[in-house]
């Protein structure tokens, strides 16, 4: 359709788009020709309820694209609407043809000031929320209190206190390998798998690349940066060791070559570097692991080895005992080895953990490989040997675990998915004191655990994160800004029943840095639906996001217990019960989901738990017939509501499970749904209840079509729902369906495609009086029907006829793509608004129809819903997406909604007899001036937009948004005390548009679309805000308004906060007399230029980051902008602590002066908003 479209326009230039007045009322007018070719006049019919204006329609069309309309000529108050040409291509140029004045009463149009103005726009990303994808390294600053996790794409994700994160990104997206915190200095070294260094600065509130450093001839394989020191030790995959000096990131003559470092004896190479690290008691010692099994413990005075461990088994990690006489070594066969560091010869001890201990001596049975161990000490008992991995090979299909070995006890405990890493968190950040392990953070491929080791039975913590947003795959997503203030409370506080037991009792641990200074106040709510079937609503006011209540949909369905028992379930292989579409009005607190097995479900809010016996449930046959197709007998069943015109609908008696009907007479399935209803009683706890359960059944042997639009509205008591086959109104007040139309029923003789539906069998119950002769269709003339691009879709629909249902062509299969309830003007001659619903299709076609509802209170139970087609039909390019409503201000009509209330006590009886509706239009000052006010209709489609005025229909204002492209969302949105229409295109492009007039105020090229996660998941809302699911764990959220973008900076979180570094371990009296304690080093003796020497030029090449002094004058305006400026200012001229002034040129990227500069800046700014809580 959509290339079909972008051909026909390419072909025909503006011409298609009909006269500029008209061009929106389609019988009337649709002379689609080809250029400079005349238009036909104006067929001889008339729609029901308009009157043709053959004066327009004989208007010749095919001008070729000309100059610009003069601004005389246009519209008094928007003469500069399209002035961005390149976003109107040429064939929108004949769409800027001058339109004539129109002189109904209450037309307004050159009345309305727009205030938005292309400087009220900017785009950037806010913050990303959720567990970072494919995780891969982990890493814990023990005195800030910061977590940092890499990824295999080269994200870098840092969590503080909740409310406290920081995404970052390296450009290479080369996966992270290692995380090495500066610790207490604000800075981190990333190492990644394309063999560069980055040194990250931290302080400041978004972190950037201070230096990066590239190895040329070496891949890197492990790091290690001793706490307190600036010289991070290298490990590479030929075994040599390499030492950077991380306040420059250059590199020290000082190599560790490693022939030089195993027994010269040794004919084979050790393989690649897996352990570095400095002996706790002596800094001039390192240990160093080789792959291959061998352990050297090097002397970096000396230049050589004191001792080399060999072991037969390949090596995956190694720890030291804090006290430096022990370390232990995990191994690829499951097996421990603890060494003294002056016995080499052997181990003094070798542990399998999980391996069976044989009777007669022989060595256990080898098991899977110990991936980590940590060793861990404390003053008050035994040490704590943590490990992953090393399970024995006989347990098939047994979860990754981790195990904890404590004195005589041994805890292995279960994860539900592999482990990536993890870490012990330990009191102290001296490895040469007692560590004092109180928790254990374990990075999962898809989540993150928190062990709590003091407790007994080791409870985890509860994750104040919200890194379940992937708990279920994320199947739809919906973005509400501004919602009433009392919804989130009433969430959260159902949300609360629902929390697990059994977790640590202690306060999350990970607690550093600051919140931001959240400027927002108003309340924002994220709705995921997942392939569960579950819907999680999140809190995501000012940029945070918090879970506030799961639904679980599943639970009104019996569930399969075995495999031979899903013979309904076949629509969709797997996940049966996935959200596909979320309507939910705030207001109302009314939801209605749409799931993948083509099953509605509306649910009411409700602080009280009910039982309900029976579950209200509806099946709808919704069917797609074309004259001539051979159908299955099965098709001939009736349908379960009558064709509603004038005609009242008939209430079906609710079931509680599926119709018997089962098969029809040939053995094809028929009227069954896919899933089957829970007939027994169910239990609905506060929350979320479900009202009705509609579902679309089988229509002789062919699955019912997945729902492709769906709308609610509470004021009316209305569902509609639409899909490739037809539409449904179902009136969830009286459990009645009110209309069940094929989508060409809905056109009555006004086709444009010629598509014929089937003729009436003796079945099927004739049409109401609303609805024109099905067979009418037939005598309009041939001119009138051909599509933009009828020369390429004419032969392929003729062929369909004859062929079964399943292959008619797309064209023919007219899907509804866009529902809006609204109060407006239904037909050109009505005099005032009234209750409507507009219809779009995927075929451009809008089609309205009319709701004559009941008066309220028991009358609206008792009294049927009367809907009909009321024959108006407008026209686009393109997909219809969205539509909206203007008053004659050109303020936003909401649809009319009903205030929540609470519907589980006996109280309602009395309110049942107050005003039913709160209709905001009756509200607006403007409308209840004078009846004839006008208002505007808003259509999106994935090709243009249009300003349609009503009640005459008239196309006020269009708009080309792309040609080449299609647009994937668009939503009428506030901003600034406005409105405006904001898209987001396939090619990667974020737009919006003045409302009415349809100026273009923002086109920024954004990212292309990579996926259909993207496309179906990207949702923009009020005040300039807009997210999607930036990778299947992670929401990206991002704002287009300026005002936001400018207090952003404020808004964020401070990742590092000025702490005092604990003191060192006391040595004691004996062990400084006797020399025990810990031995000192001077590295910078051992490893500056002026004893070492340079290193060479060719083996790696130094980067200088944009995160420098540049990285600063970018700050962002505002208090933060000001002060990171008043330290640019106080760096520039040289005031600085005495010691430092040596570094001036290399201070920002130097951790110390970091340290000390960022003291000196909190005691003068202390009583600054900046640094307060």
């Amino acid at each position: 359709m959509d290339a079909a479209a972008a051909a026909g326009a390419s072909r025909g230039g503006g011409a298609a788009q009909g006269p500029p007045a008209a061009s929106c009322l389609l019988p009337l007018t649709l002379p689609l020709t080809l250029p400079l070719t005349p238009a036909p006049p104006a067929p001889p019919w008339k729609l029901p309820s308009a009157r043709a204006r053959s004066s327009r329609s004989g208007t010749p069309l095919a001008a070729p694209p000309g100059p610009r309309a003069s601004p005389a000529e246009t519209m008094r108050k928007f003469n500069i609407r399209k002035v961005l040409d390149g976003l109107t291509a040429g064939s929108s140029s004949a769409s800027q043809q001058p339109q004539p004045q129109q002189h109904t009463p209450g037309n307004r149009e050159p009345e309305i000031q727009e205030t938005l103005q292309s400087e009220h726009f900017q785009l950037c990303k806010t913050v990303r929320h959720g567990f970072p994808y494919q995780p891969s390294a982990l890493a814990f600053d023990p005195v800030q209190k910061i977590l940092a996790v890499g990824t295999q794409t080269g994200a870098l994700r840092l969590f503080g206190r909740p409310g406290v994160e920081c995404y970052c990104q390296h450009d290479s997206g080369a996966a992270v390998i290692q995380l090495q915190f500066l610790i207490n200095e604000g800075a981190l070294v990333s190492a990644l798998a394309d063999d560069t260094l980055h040194l990250w600065n931290l302080r400041q509130k978004r972190p950037a690349i201070l230096h990066s450093l590239k190895f040329c001839r070496e891949r890197v394989t492990f790091c290690h940066l001793p706490f307190q020191s600036k010289w991070l030790y290298v490990g590479t995959e030929r075994g040599n060791i390499h030492i950077v000096n991380v306040e420059s990131f250059t590199l020290s003559g000082y190599v560790i070559m490693w022939n030089k470092a195993i027994e010269l004896s040794s004919k084979s190479h050790p393989g690649p570097i897996v352990h570095i690290s400095d002996n706790p008691m002596d800094e001039g010692k390192l240990l160093i692991g080789f792959e291959s099994g061998t352990v050297v413990l090097w002397d970096l005075k000396s230049k050589k080895g004191d001792y080399r461990y060999t072991y037969d088994e390949a090596i995956h990690s190694v720890a030291w005992h804090h006290e430096g006489k022990q370390f232990i070594c995990s191994h690829s066969d499951g097996t421990l080895t603890i060494w003294n560091v002056r016995s080499p010869a052997k181990p003094v001890q070798t542990i399998t953990p999980h391996g069976k201990q044989l009777k007669d001596g022989k060595k256990p049975e080898p098991c899977k490989p110990i991936l980590k161990v940590e060793f861990k000490t404390s003053r008050s008992g035994e040490p704590f040997i943590i490990l992953s991995g090393g399970l024995s090979y006989d347990t098939v299909g047994r979860r990754p675990c981790l195990t904890v070995m404590h004195g005589k006890s041994t805890a292995v405990l279960e994860m539900d998915y592999s482990i990536v890493d993890f870490l012990t968190l330990c009191e102290t950040p001296y490895a040469n004191d007692f560590q004092e392990p109180y928790a254990v953070v374990v990075l999962l491929e898809k989540d993150l655990v928190l062990i709590d080791l003091a407790q007994n039975g080791y409870p985890i913590f509860e994750n104040p994160y919200p890194l379940s947003i992937h708990e279920s795959p994320v199947t739809c997503c919906e973005y509400f800004a501004d919602c009433p203030v009392d919804l989130i409370p009433a969430l959260y506080s159902v949300g609360a029943r629902q929390k697990r037991q059994g977790y640590s009792k202690k306060e999350w641990p990970i607690n550093g840095g600051n919140w931001g200074l959240g400027a927002q106040s108003y309340p924002e709510i994220i709705i995921t639906g997942h392939a569960d079937g579950s819907v999680k609503f999140w809190d995501a006011s000012a940029i945070t996001l918090q879970v506030l209540y799961k639904l679980k949909t599943a639970k009104v369905f019996e569930k399969s217990r075995n495999k031979d028992d899903k013979p309904n379930t076949d629509i969709v292989d797997e996940d049966p019960y996935a959200i596909q579409i979320i309507s939910w009005c705030p207001e109302s607190r009314m939801l209605c989901i749409a799931g993948v097995s083509a099953h509605v479900i509306i649910y009411r809010f409700s602080k009280q738990e009910v039982i309900i016996e029976v579950i209200p449930m509806l099946e709808v046959r919704l069917l797609y017939e074309i004259n001539d197709v051979e159908s299955p007998e099965g098709e001939q069943a009736p349908p379960l509501s009558t064709p509603v015109g004038a005609a009242s609908p008939q209430p079906i008696p609710p079931q509680s499970h599926p119709s018997t009907s089962s098969s029809s007479s040939d053995g094809l399935r028929d009227n069954v749904p896919c899933l089957k209803v829970k007939n027994s009683p169910l239990k609905q706890s506060p929350g979320y209840q479900a009202e009705l359960i509609i579902q679309l059944v089988w229509v002789g042997g062919e699955p019912p079509q997945q729902i492709t639009s769906l709308a609610v509205n509470s004021s009316y008591g209305l569902v509609v729902f639409g899909n490739c086959n037809g539409i449904a109104i179902v009136d969830y007040l009286q459990k009645a369906v009110l209309l069940n139309l094929g989508t060409i029923e809905l056109y009555g003789s006004n086709d444009p495609y010629r598509r014929e539906p089937r003729s009436p069998r003796k079945s099927r119950q004739p049409s109401g009086a609303g609805l024109c002769d099905i067979n009418e269709g037939t005598v309009v003339p041939e001119d009138r029907c051909k599509s933009p691009t009828s020369d390429v879709k004419d032969n392929s629909f003729s062929r369909s006829r004859s062929s079964s249902v399943t292959s008619i062509d797309k064209e023919s299969r007219e899907a509804i793509s866009a529902l809006h309830f609204c109060e407006t003007f239904t037909r050109k001659a009505d005099s005032s608004p009234s209750p409507c619903l507009w219809v779009g299709t995927t075929l451009g076609t809008v089609l309205v129809i009319a709701l004559n509802l009941p008066p309220g209170g028991e009358q609206r139970l008792l009294q049927p819903v009367i809907v009909s087609p009321s024959g108006t039909i407008l026209r686009l390019k393109g997909g219809i997406l969205r539509m909206a409503f203007l008053d004659t201000t050109g303020c936003l009509v909401p649809p009319a909604y009903e205030s929540w209330k609470e519907h589980n006590v006996p109280e309602e009886k009395d309110e049942k007899e107050k005003l039913k509706k709160k209709r905001p239009v009756s509200v607006s000052p403007s409308s209840s001036q004078e009846i004839s006010e006008n208002q505007y209709a808003v259509i999106c489609s994935e090709k243009q937009a249009k300003v349609i005025s009503l009640p005459t229909q008239n196309c006020a204002y269009k708009q080309s948004i792309t040609e080449t492209s299609f647009v994937l969302r668009g939503d009428i949105v506030a901003l600034s005390n406005s409105i405006c229409l904001a898209c987001f295109c396939a090619n990667g492009h974020i737009m919006s548009f003045s409302l009415p007039s349809l100026r273009p105020l923002l086109d920024v090229y954004y990212l292309p679309l990579t996926n259909m996660r993207i496309a179906r998941t990207f949702c923009f809302t009020n005040n300039g805000q807009a997210l999607y699911l930036v990778s299947p764990t992670e929401i990206q959220r991002l704002t287009y308004s300026q005002e936001t973008c400018e207090n952003l900076q404020e808004m964020l979180g401070e990742l590092f906060t000025p702490v005092e570094t604990p003191e060192a371990p006391n040595r004691g009296f004996f062990k400084g007399l006797f020399g025990g304690g810990a031995q000192s080093l001077d590295r910078e003796e051992l490893f500056g230029e002026s004893s070492s020497g340079k290193a060479s030029r060719s083996l790696a090449q130094h980067i200088p980051g944009p995160g420098g002094i540049e990285g600063v004058k970018g700050a962002a305006s505002g208090v933060v902008g000001e002060l990171a400026r008043a330290r640019l200012a106080l760096d520039e001229r040289g005031q600085k602590l005495g010691d430092l002034e040596e570094r001036t040129t290399a201070m920002l990227s130097s951790a110390d002066s970091f340290s000390k500069h960022a003291h000196e800046m909190m005691l003068k700014y202390k009583d600054k908003k900046w640094y307060q809580f």
